[in-house]
Formats: structure tokens, C-alpha cells, sequence
């Protein structure tokens, strides 16, 4: 799995804005939703974003235990998934993948 910590612009001010989780073999991706506050399968916007030329200076790639620490910010406290609820939802395929954050439940 690649994690991909997101920023709002490319001097990165403001620190990470968005995290992005993908099997770049399978093509599979999701996306912490902030409008839905939850994890969402969401493959076709991170390969566009990631794609795209104007984005190189807005993303890294990190490790497990980065992604981890990014979560906690982006979500404002929701943590990260372990890989196999991320494959769970990988494998849901679009289907009804949203993992809600501990607030919703």
C-alpha cells in the first residue's frame, strides 16, 4: 500500500490537509471524506490528483506509521484503518465503503 499525505498548496503552509491510501497495482484508493467524515473508496479522484502534473509539490509519499499520524490531523482524531479494513474496503469496490469516524458512531 502507498500512503500519500495531501497539502492545500505546494509551499505545504498549513500543514497536511488530506491523506490519500492506494493499491497502485490494483488501482484501488480511498480518501479521508471531509464532507462525509469518513474513509471513502474513491480510486478515480486520487489517480486524477495524482496524475496531474500541477499536483507534484502538493503530496509525498510516507510510511504506515506517518499515514497514521497524518489521520489523527486530517480527521481530527479518527485514526487510520489497519490494512485489512483498508482491503475490506478495497475490495467493497465502491460499495457502500465508508468507514464512519468514532464522533458518528
Amino acid at each position: 500500500m502507498t500512503y500519500y499525505v495531501i497539502y492545500r498548496n505546494d509551499e505545504r503552509v498549513g500543514g497536511p490537509a488530506g491523506l490519500f491510501v492506494m493499491d497502485v497495482g490494483l488501482g484501488r484508493a480511498i480518501i479521508w471524506d471531509h464532507r462525509s467524515r469518513g474513509w471513502a473508496f474513491d480510486p478515480g479522484l486520487v489517480v486524477r490528483f495524482v496524475n496531474d502534473y500541477r499536483n507534484l509539490d502538493r503530496y509525498e509519499t510516507v510510511d504506515r506509521a506517518t499515514a497514521e499520524t497524518v489521520a489523527e490531523i486530517v480527521t481530527s482524531g479518527a485514526s487510520l484503518p489497519d490494512e485489512e479494513a483498508i482491503r475490506s474496503m478495497f475490495t467493497a469496490g465502491g460499495g457502500d465503503s465508508r468507514q464512519p469516524s468514532p464522533s458518528d458512531q
